[in-house]
Order: C-alpha cells, then structure tokens, then sequence
C-alpha cells in the first residue's frame, strides 16, 4: 500500500508543480480563441470551462487506462511509481502542448500542424499512421464496450456467432455516427455530463473499495518485486507499451485538437488539457491496484483483462457498485471513439478542404470513415487472435504517433527560443521506447527471434534492439535540434525542410 500512496502523492504534488512549469514555458495570454474568432456553429464553438475539462477527459479516457494498467500490473508495483511519472512528465505535457499549440494556429488538427512544423513530407507520413491508429481505435472503442454491454448488462453470448453482440455493435455505430456529424455541442457537450458521471463515480468508487481493504494483497516495491513478468517480458520497453493511454498516448493530440477549437481562453489550458491526463493516470492507477489485490489473492494470471473489469468491480463494490463500475468502463471507450472518428472527419476535411457547413458534405465524409472501421472490427471479432493483435497495433501505433507531436511540440519551443527538454526528453524515451519494441516483437521485425541464433544471442533479450533504439533516439535529437528555426511557425509548410 505504501507504493501506492507514494505513487498517488507523486502524481498529486508533480502534476501541480510541474503542470505549472510547462504552462509558464508555454506562457498563455488573452488573444482570442479560435472558438471566438472562427465561430462556424459546428466545430467551432464556444463552451464553458467545466464542459472542455469533462470532454477532454472523456475523449482521452478510453479502455487504455482501464484495460492496459490490468495487464501493466503484472509487471508488479514498479508500475505504481513508472504511472504517475510518466504521465506529469510524458503524457501530461504531450496533451498540455498539443493543443495549446493548435489554440495558437487557428484550430488546426494534428497533421497540418506535423506539416507546419515538421515538413510537408513528414505530414504525409504521419497522416496515414494516425489515420489508422485512428480507425484501430474505432475498432477497438466498439469492441470493448460492445463484450461488456453483452456480457455484463445483458448477460448474453459474445461470441462472434452472437446475435445480440452485433446487434449492441451496431447500436454503438449509430451513435457514433451522430456523434460524428452534429455540431458538437449539439450531441457530444449535451450528454457528456451524464456519462462523466458514470466515468467519475466508478472511479471514486474504485479508490473507495482499494482503500477500504486496507492495503491488504497490495504489494510494495522491493528488490524481491522488481519487474518478473509471469511470462517473461521486458519491462522496458513492453511495460509502457502494454500501458499505453494510462502514461502516453498520442491519440490524446488528436482530442486536445479538437477542444482547442472550443475553448474560450488559453489560461484555461493547464486545467482542460494537462490536469485531465493527471487524472487519468489516477484512474490507471486505481485499476491496476485492483488486479494486482486480485491476482495476489489468486485469481489466474492469464485471466483477461475484460474479464478483469467484472472482477474488481465485483470484488470492491458489490452488486451496485460494481454495475455502476462497468457502467463506467463502457461509458469510458465510448466517449473515446465518438471523438475519434469527430477527428477523422476533421482531418479528412481539413485535408481535401471538404466544407463542413454543407451538410450533405459533412454526412458523406461521416459515413466514409466507418468503411475502414467496420472492416476492422469484423476481423477483431471473428480471427481467434484478432483483438489481441489489433491491441498490439494499437498500442504500438499509439505511441509512435506522439513522437511526431513531441518533435513537434519541440520545433515550436526552439522556435519561440523556450525551454525546448520539457518536449525533447520524453520524446527520446519514447523513441527508444517504441524502436526497440518493434523491433523486438513478433509483429515488427523480431531482430532477437530471428537473428539471434545465428549470431549467438539469446532471442529473448533485447540486446540489438536496445542499440536500435539508443541509435534512433539520438537521430531524433539530432533532427529535430537541426531543424529548429526562429518564427517557424509564421512560414508556410513548402519553406520547411522535408526531411525531419
């Protein structure tokens, strides 16, 4: 328990401090917004503060941080102090930049400001790949909460033969579809406030229930509890990919985007878009103090992470606690992936330049971006290993995808002459990061699996992927201190270099 609370502490006290430091590098001021000085009634519109903070955090707030720290935790209690770090350092800052950043250019979506800052080609690039971590998530942020909805709330089959989960599939479709397509205060700032309230009292009670058991089964951080995987994985770098969203996740730049286009003044930043990644490592951590009190009690270790939600909830707060709990965890990925394909549709726009004030418009880019989305759901569903790759993936994609809004966020400082580390050191740890485990797992280039036994090292070890990685990490530097230039962000994408 003592871990824990440290953890809790490190993520209270540096949230605050630090959050402070990089909103005083960033320096807010009192220019106009982009929902005052680009008004449309659609996309930009003016909300209150409390609706951008619940929103943000609803956006951002998906399975990861429930379904990730479940499996994270089996890593052990290190995860108790490499959560709240990570997310003041890493994922609170990534989220606080990208979308103070955007506020300053108009509103624009991630992949305008890749091209703005990173260069025309860049932006190509990393266009498709949040594209498709996009539509990962879609598929993902239906199937989660579809399963549960079925198994928990209907106590139906979910099987891929199941009637009723399509059905629930189907339903949760629509609403994204509406989601989607109606100005956004419309739909999504209307109901937000019911669901936050599932999202917060589920979480609350979570907390309630860990504390109320006293610590018990709640291991502390040790030399005898450093980081032994039951299946022999890595902490570094498997840990903070299995985690994802709960620390980092560059889906976040996506919805932090997507507010800067509704917030009513810059200073409101730190709390709408730094202080809502605080607290959804808070509810990281809260869940996966839940696995590990239930694992330690004996619950199988290879018990599945959906399977899990139903288990704490049960465990910590009874029979109506723990409905209001997965009522919770399926309102979480829902309100998640109504923004994502909201953000597809922008990106799409901003991309072909498609008007969407025109309704007709509008409806036929909406409907486009469930093809891709729909395909990838029916694979999830009916390949035996299909969810289980598609979170790979996801995971994965997630993070690669915040490295470009690191690098970024970087070139931006360097060229306003500011702090620029607040920006590049996460970006190079998660360089690192995200090389070495492609370069590692069986679903990347299996450097170690494959080489290994030609040339005498254990396919289990990370030896040359680790030195990929540091090489990768360095190159990342490099570029991005190469490319800084003053007052980049008064140039047009074509001026950039195309190299980064």
């Amino acid at each position: 328990m003592t871990t824990f609370i440290i953890g809790l502490f490190i993520l209270i006290l540096g949230g605050f401090f630090y959050g402070k430091l990089v909103e005083r590098v960033f320096t807010p001021d009192d220019r106009a917004t982009p929902a005052i000085s680009q008004a449309d009634g659609v996309d930009f519109v003016a909300m209150p503060k409390w609706r951008n903070q619940l929103i943000q955090l609803l956006n951002i707030a998906g399975t990861g941080p429930v379904l990730g720290p479940i499996q994270g935790i089996l890593f052990g209690p290190l995860a108790f102090i490499t959560i709240p770090i990570g997310g003041v350092l890493a994922g609170a800052t990534h989220d606080y930049l990208t979308g103070m950043i955007s506020i300053r250019n108009g509103g624009a979506q991630m992949p305008r400001l890749i091209g703005q800052y990173l260069g025309t080609k860049t932006k190509r690039f990393y266009t498709l790949v949040l594209w498709l971590l996009l539509f990962l998530v879609g598929g993902v942020f239906i199937y989660t909460p579809g399963d549960l909805i079925t198994k928990e709330i209907l106590k139906q089959d979910a099987s891929p033969q199941s009637l009723t989960v399509w059905i629930v599939y189907g339903g949760i479709f629509i609403y994204y579809l509406i989601a989607a397509f109606f100005p956004i205060d419309k739909i999504i700032g209307r109901i937000y406030p019911i669901f936050g309230a599932f999202l917060i009292i589920s979480a609350v009670l979570i907390f309630v229930g860990i504390l109320r058991n006293g610590g018990v089964n709640l291991v502390n951080l040790s030399w005898e509890t450093l980081p032994q995987h039951p299946l022999g994985q890595s902490f570094v770098p498997v840990f903070f990919i299995t985690v994802a969203c709960g620390i980092l996740s560059g889906f976040h730049g996506t919805q932090a985007t997507l507010i800067s286009r509704t917030m009513t003044s810059e200073k409101e930043g730190r709390g709408t878009f730094y202080n809502m990644m605080i607290v959804e490592s808070f509810i990281a951590m809260c869940w996966a103090a839940g696995a590990m009190i239930l694992f330690d009690q004996g619950v199988d270790l290879s018990t599945g992470a959906t399977a899990m939600v139903g288990l704490i909830s049960q465990q910590f707060l009874g029979p109506i606690g723990a409905y209001l709990a997965i009522l919770g965890v399926i309102v979480l990925p829902i309100t998640t992936g109504d923004t994502a394909f909201r953000s597809l549709r922008l990106m799409m726009a901003e991309t072909f330049n498609i008007d969407q004030t025109n309704l007709k418009k509008r409806l036929l880019t909406t409907l486009i971006i469930f093809v891709p989305a729909i395909v990838i759901l029916v694979f999830a569903k009916t390949s035996p290993n299909g969810f289980n790759l598609l979170w790979q993936y996801f995971g994965f994609t997630n993070q690669f995808v915040a490295l470009f809004a690191l690098a970024m966020a970087a070139v931006y400082l360097i060229s306003k002459q500011k702090i620029v580390w607040i920006a590049l050191i996460p970006g190079m740890f998660y360089t690192f990061i995200v090389i070495s485990y492609i370069c590692h797992a069986p679903i990347g280039l299996g450097l170690e699996p494959r080489l290994g036994p030609l040339v005498g090292i254990d396919p289990n070890s990370y030896i040359l992927s680790y030195l990929v990685g540091a090489a990768a990490s360095i190159l990342y530097m490099v570029l991005i201190l190469k490319h800084g230039r003053p007052d980049v962000d008064q140039l047009q994408p074509s001026s950039l270099p195309d190299d980064l």
